[in-house]
């Protein structure tokens, strides 16, 4: 069944290389980015050079997940275009690096309040419909290891996982269904950390780099580059996106894992995961674990 997607963050990482994935698998999909005029014109380009080379349906669309203007605007465009949306998927994230303190507040904003503007814009289509596929994106650091010096990546991907669960159950009974996938640290393959941000405190930041963590920002990066695998294929987590949006209505996974560093989330998800499901069954709202059809 062709779908049509819209994937945010897709000019790079995981979101560029799943919007490639799923264009190849036959669906229309929309490679959302910001600023597609300005500094990601080279890769909105890159995204008609490859539906072009490539025969496929994968199209480039301005859309600023720090504004619910761009936000709405850019999904009113989608269904302006096709009539319809079928596909969520929540990508977009940005990796920084540094003590938890010195970043501010401002900084902890994308990778939660992101999807909610998604969300807000494009529910009311998929709801209209009664049907549709919400794809989260998260992390495995929202629930196994979580190494210092990425507090804000770490607790905002931990709070959109949160919400995610949440999300599941009130969408379910709209027949609007949930998957969450799980990436593990990936040292090579995306920008993730090569691009990631830094404090905007740079004076508290100095503070910590002349104190006692002096020289602890390289000591990190070298103990997530030894606990990663050296063959660790990013392509995979665009294959379970795939894997995932390909698999009948009804029958898709809650959860799906890829970490090559095997983190622990895996456990823990599956334990919190069972007991969500457990407890739903006990208040007596076993239905809200599966859409409706």
């Amino acid at each position: 069944m062709k779908n049509v997607i819209v994937i945010t963050g897709a000019s790079s990482g995981f979101g560029a290389l799943a919007a490639r994935a799923l264009s190849d698998a036959g669906h229309t999909v929309y490679a959302s980015m910001r600023e597609t005029q300005g500094r990601n014109a080279p890769q909105a380009e890159a995204v008609i050079k490859y539906a072009a080379e490539h025969d496929v349906d994968l199209r480039s669309i301005e859309l600023d997940v720090s504004s619910q203007d761009s936000v709405g605007q850019a999904i009113q465009a989608i269904v302006a275009q096709t009539d319809h949306l079928d596909v969520i998927i929540h990508n977009a994230g940005h990796m920084v690096f540094g003590s938890a303190e010195a970043f501010t507040p401002e900084q902890y904003d994308t990778n939660v309040l992101s999807t909610q503007r998604v969300n807000r814009a494009a529910l009311p289509q998929l709801r209209k419909q009664k049907n549709g596929l919400v794809v989260w994106v998260s992390s495995s650091s929202a629930a196994g290891g979580t190494p210092p010096y990425l507090a804000p990546y770490f607790a905002a991907k931990a709070a959109m996982d949160r919400l995610a669960v949440v999300y599941a159950s009130e969408l379910a009974r709209w027949g609007i269904e949930t998957s969450i996938i799980v990436p593990g640290a990936f040292t090579s393959g995306t920008n993730h950390f090569a691009h990631a941000g830094s404090p905007d405190d740079k004076e508290r930041a100095a503070e910590y780099e002349a104190g006692p963590y002096a020289g602890f920002a390289d000591q990190v990066r070298n103990a997530f580059t030894a606990v990663v695998p050296f063959d660790a294929d990013v392509s995979k987590v665009a294959d379970a996106i795939v894997d995932v949006v390909n698999t009948p209505f009804g029958k898709r996974p809650f959860r799906v894992h890829i970490d090559p560093s095997q983190d622990g989330a895996e456990v823990i998800n599956m334990v919190s995961d069972r007991i969500r499901a457990e407890f739903l069954c006990r208040i007596g709202f076993e239905d809200l674990l599966y859409p409706a059809t």
